[in-house]
């Protein structure tokens, strides 16, 4: 019998050529259609820069002022004693709502002073216990003059709730501790 010249069978190959293309279009497509969170930060209204040469030091009576500091282990203190972050609501409502009537030079200032090593996290929730009493006692006095709550409120309505009940936080730098 004859030996037959067979040729050696290949393999059947998938074409790789344009895999690289379809792969880039892909993570295009994925790009293009996802959606990034972005941190827009906190919202404060930072007040206008004045050289050190014209800034004046005023003194402020301890009734006008709440100082609360946040110390390196997490600790909240509001005047000197310890306090648990969703108690400084309850504790600042009171002494808004105190001063209302009084003019804009008398009313209550809220410090907050951190430490360098403070957790940003503590720092937020304090600050936020803080705009909350402001909000809500806005909201109370509100509802006592005009029957609805602030932001329901026209603009003119609620600037006069502003002028009564303003939002008053003094934002302190950290100390600095050794060198």
């Amino acid at each position: 019998m004859p030996i037959l010249n067979r040729k050696p069978r290949t393999e059947p190959e998938i074409p790789t050529a344009s895999m690289s293309d379809i792969s880039f279009l892909l993570l295009l497509f994925f790009l293009v259609t996802t959606t990034i969170d972005i941190d827009t930060g906190i919202g404060l209204t930072l007040p206008e820069y004045i050289p050190p040469e014209e800034q004046k030091t005023v003194e402020i009576s301890k009734e006008r002022m709440a100082a609360l500091l946040i110390n390196e282990n997490g600790d909240v203190l509001l005047d000197g004693a310890v306090i648990a972050i969703p108690q400084i609501k309850n504790n600042l409502k009171p002494r808004i709502e105190s001063k209302i009537e009084l003019p804009s030079n008398k009313k209550l200032i809220v410090s907050v002073k951190t430490d360098r090593k403070t957790f940003y996290n503590k720092y937020i929730q304090t600050l936020d216990q803080v705009k909350l009493s402001y909000f809500e006692v806005r909201d109370e006095y509100s509802l006592a003059k005009y029957g609805k709550k602030y932001n329901e409120l026209n603009v003119d309505d609620q600037s006069v709730v502003r002028d009564k009940v303003p939002i008053i936080i003094s934002i302190a730098e950290p100390e600095k501790i050794g060198t």
